[in-house]
């Protein structure tokens, strides 16, 4: 039977949060009070050092400025709500809200998907063509894989959300997370989710597999390359270069994976909620902390920045 976005019974959810440690809310209130402060204080950072430093102004900055802008909106579309709702007795949210927070979630984990997948493709062209890099990797190309990337999430997850409005809701209403995810709504859902399921099949494939297919054409190629270099420091930093990008790429698709993957059983709901924070709260955290790390560059960059402010 079809149902109706006006069918709708329910008109808010229940977020349960982390109701199972009713004694650590002070605790866990002030750790994800300052990661959420670092994330943004960081990414914002590395954002502005990136703009204001011209050594900076290359192809792979200018994707992890944007990767820095996505973390930013990420974590600031979760993690207010969930800090809010820890001294809330009732969490309810609207099913508007809640639809509209997992548009957004849904639209940006695309895009870094996509993002990601671009990024591979500069390190390619960096390792593998060095003289022709700046002319594959021009302005015009670079705005364009970013542009594509916002564009292909966004229009992604439009369809997802058009699908899930038409799902009926009609109790229970209690969701078992910090915050709204597809595979909570669907299991909450009075109506046959088939063709939600297929839609969300089609694009986990499309965004999913055809990103890691580019991610490891990519990293294959670079290999093939980095092997042939004859000197270990020419390697060495041929592979500091991917480093940062590949251990990004990990936690990012290895605790996506794991949640989105993993079957929902009564067992693995609390191990999917404590894998999702990784993902939508840590992951965020780390990615200027991973790119910055091993980063001569950055560090120069830093440096020189510092000389600017204290001269």
């Amino acid at each position: 039977m079809a149902w109706g976005r006006n069918s709708t019974t329910i008109t808010n959810f229940i977020l349960l949060g982390f109701y199972e440690f009713p004694k650590l809310t002070i605790v866990l209130f002030s750790i994800f009070l300052g990661i959420y402060l670092m994330t943004v204080s960081w990414n914002l950072g590395l954002i502005t050092l990136i703009r204001v430093d011209s050594h900076l102004h290359t192809p792979m900055y200018f994707f992890l400025s944007n990767l820095s802008f996505l973390d930013i909106c990420y974590v600031s579309t979760i993690a207010p709500r969930m800090l809010s709702d820890f001294f809330q007795k009732q969490k309810f949210i609207s099913f508007t809200g809640c639809t509209t927070q997992y548009f957004f979630l849904s639209c940006l984990g695309l895009t870094e998907s996509c993002l990601l997948a671009s990024m591979a493709y500069d390190r390619y062209a960096a390792i593998c063509n060095p003289l022709l890099y700046t002319a594959i990797m021009s302005p015009t190309l670079c705005l364009q894989m970013v542009a594509g990337s916002f564009i292909t999430g966004f229009l992604g997850s439009f369809i997802q959300l058009c699908a899930l409005l038409q799902l009926h809701f009609c109790g229970p209403n209690v969701i078992n997370h910090f915050f709204c995810d597809l595979p909570q709504l669907m299991i909450l859902s009075c109506s046959d989710t088939f063709f939600l399921q297929v839609i969300v099949s089609v694009f986990t494939v499309f965004y999913g597999l055809a990103s890691v297919l580019i991610i490891m054409i990519s990293y294959g190629y670079i290999v093939a390359t980095i092997l042939k270099i004859t000197s270990a420091e020419g390697r060495s930093k041929a592979f500091n270069t991917c480093a940062s990008h590949l251990t990004a790429v990990t936690l990012f698709y290895g605790s996506g994976t794991f949640v989105y993957l993993w079957p929902n059983s009564d067992d693995s709901l609390s191990q999917n909620k404590l894998v999702s924070i990784v993902y939508t709260v840590v992951i965020p955290m780390l990615n200027p902390l991973i790119y910055s790390l091993r980063n001569r560059e950055l560090k120069d960059a830093l440096d020189r920045w510092k000389k600017r402010i204290f001269s």
